[in-house]
């Protein structure tokens, strides 16, 4: 069974257009939270789900999985983020992922860092 990370990062963002990847210090702002979901070890594998190409490769090249786009209906300005999610861990079940956890990560939120109550964070 596997935990996988979900990153839910459209292209058609309203309020700062392409926001996923522009850049940040030099980088796409997705790479930080793909960097940051990679390190951990409790994580197996980084998915991340969207309807824009540019975006997957930008993800792909960070290290993400992105085995397919997501169908525009998902990528609404309307879409809720659950069925997104579903989409995404339904997709890679039929592709042989048994996914036992999910660990969603806002792709806008690179300074985000995980706390555990383990004495030593594997995060």
């Amino acid at each position: 069974m596997t935990t996988i990370a979900t990153i839910c990062a459209r292209g058609g963002s309203k309020g700062v257009p392409r926001k996923n990847i522009r850049p940040v210090l030099g980088r796409p702002l997705i790479e930080y939270t793909i960097e940051q979901a990679k390190a951990c070890t409790l994580i197996d594998q980084v998915y991340v789900s969207t309807e824009d190409e540019e975006i997957a490769e930008v993800a792909r090249r960070a290290g993400a999985e992105v085995p397919f786009l997501r169908p525009a209906e998902l990528a609404s300005d309307n879409a809720a983020k659950i069925p997104v999610i579903r989409h995404l861990v339904d997709g890679v079940s039929r592709l042989g992922v048994d996914v036992r956890t999910i660990v969603d990560l806002d792709p806008t939120s690179p300074c985000a860092r995980w706390r555990t109550s383990w004495p030593a964070s594997p995060c």
